[in-house]
């Protein structure tokens, strides 16, 4: 209690000098008296004092708990805020879809026999699919910018009897001047029209005959591609490829630098509100060495039969499309088509089994094909395509010399193929399509294949818009 003796101690000093000198005892009693009272008061004051202190902290430690606040209203959660970090991890996320395809196919004749007579075999999947059900190909895509310079994608097929191809896998520029885009890795050739596109997108379940015959399905580039579109109100596209020329027409010849080379140019508009065209002509040439194909013989033996040689193909492409106002949600039509020539310079090896025998193959053939496709309703289309190849010149040095004769090269038979196809589509969506499509399928000699498709395809995702 230092305060209280510091008073006490006061108040006595101020009674000592104010009391007169010599003071008698009744006086000093009565003093006496007064400090015991004053001590006995600032006890008692201090006892309260401290009272006050104790209950003052007391209400201090409760009030917390007794003034929190009523927990929000459940019903109304306020928006979370932005997080710089999570945006910062979605932007680097790719964009990802997949492709679910199948189909139910009816055929009179059996897909594996499946050839196109008069035209060397190809080796790609270009047959029916399997009868009765089967998966056709899913495809999984995965698309994203690298940075500001660069985008990248990845297009992956999971084939029916569970192989995994890569379609498409590329880098591509995004900021070069003038016009000038670059592409590298595998890619699908800007070479004519439907190319481009992938399978699930084609307007038929299957490939034009000309794109079987003289691509093989559809061509690949594995090698770099420059376009240039023009800056001009006129679509104006310039493009040139390289590659390793490892696709069909051509083969893997191991060899270094350039195997393919491929030219293309595509320009287009409008005509008023309703219509838009394109048309476009490209140039591929590549090569072989020893690329093999299974045949028969006049005696019924299978033989393995090769070409070493350049190839060149030749492609003129237009489309024409129809839209009221601009408008295609509801009616709009499509007119498609593309010719094609293809030559072949090179040797020709008969049975290199066996005794090969070795002398020039030349041809010269052509094919085209022609289609259109009618909207006439939200989610309704219906189409048809006609195809035709000419066998043209197929000159063979070992039956123009006399040593074989044309009946020991049955896939080169004397034949034009033709096919007609009609299809109607039902969409429930736009991410939706279930296709009912009819062929008479004249690809080989002895008759007509009749085939019944039965498609859906379904898609996964966000998904890029198809092209023009």
């Amino acid at each position: 209690m230092p305060g209280f003796r510091f008073i006490a101690s006061a108040s006595v000093l101020t009674l000592a000098f104010a009391t007169p000198a010599f003071p008698q005892e009744s006086d000093l009693a009565r003093v006496r008296e007064e400090m015991k009272d004053l001590k006995k008061n600032y006890e008692e004051r201090l006892q309260a004092l401290e009272k006050r202190l104790s209950d003052a902290e007391a209400r201090a430690a409760a009030k917390p708990e007794a003034a929190a606040p009523p927990p929000p209203q459940a019903s109304a959660p306020p928006p979370a805020p932005a997080s710089p970090i999570r945006d910062a991890v979605n932007a680097f996320n790719p964009s990802i879809s997949l492709i679910l395809q199948g189909t139910y196919a009816r055929t009179s004749q059996d897909p594996a026999n499946f050839v196109i007579s008069g035209f060397v075999p190809s080796g790609g999947e270009v047959g029916p699919p399997p009868r009765s059900f089967g998966l056709g190909e899913s495809e999984l895509i995965v698309t994203a910018n690298i940075d500001p310079y660069f985008r990248g994608g990845l297009v992956a097929s999971f084939t029916p009897d569970n192989q995994l191809e890569v379609e498409e896998a590329y880098f591509q520029t995004t900021s070069l001047p003038a016009g000038f885009t670059l592409k590298g890795g595998r890619f699908l050739s800007g070479i004519g029209y439907q190319n481009e596109i992938h399978q699930h997108a084609w307007d038929f379940q299957d490939a034009p005959l000309a794109y079987k015959a003289f691509l093989g399905g559809r061509y690949q580039q594995d090698g770099v591609q420059l376009k240039w579109l023009a800056p001009t109100a006129l679509f104006l596209e310039f493009g040139a490829e390289l590659g390793n020329g490892a696709a069909f027409p051509g083969n893997d010849r191991s060899k270094n630098g350039v195997g393919s080379t491929a030219l293309f140019a595509h320009l287009g508009g409008d005509i008023g509100e309703s219509w838009a065209w394109r048309a476009g002509g490209s140039y591929l040439r590549t090569g072989s060495r020893n690329r093999t194909y299974d045949d028969l013989d006049s005696t019924g033996a299978t033989v393995t039969n090769s070409f070493s040689g350049r190839s060149r193909v030749w492609v003129v492409d237009g489309v024409l499309k129809w839209a009221p106002n601009g408008n295609s949600t509801v009616r709009n039509f499509k007119l498609q088509g593309e010719y094609f020539r293809s030559r072949d310079h090179g040797d020709f090896s008969f049975n290199t089994g066996g005794p090969a025998m070795t002398d020039f193959l030349r041809t010269s053939q052509s094919g085209w094909y022609a289609q259109g496709v009618y909207q006439f309703m939200p989610r309704w289309r219906v189409g048809y395509r006609y195809d035709a190849l000419r066998r043209g010149t197929v000159d063979i040095g070992l039956v123009n010399s006399g040593a074989l004769t044309l009946a020991d090269f049955p896939a080169l038979a004397m034949h034009d193929p033709t096919r007609q196809t009609a299809m109607v589509e039902f969409n429930p969506s736009e991410f939706s399509r279930v296709r009912l499509q009819y062929s008479a399928d004249k690809s080989a000699v002895g008759g007509t294949d009749n085939q019944i498709f039965l498609q859906y395809i379904h898609s996964l995702g966000p998904h890029g818009a198809h092209r023009f």
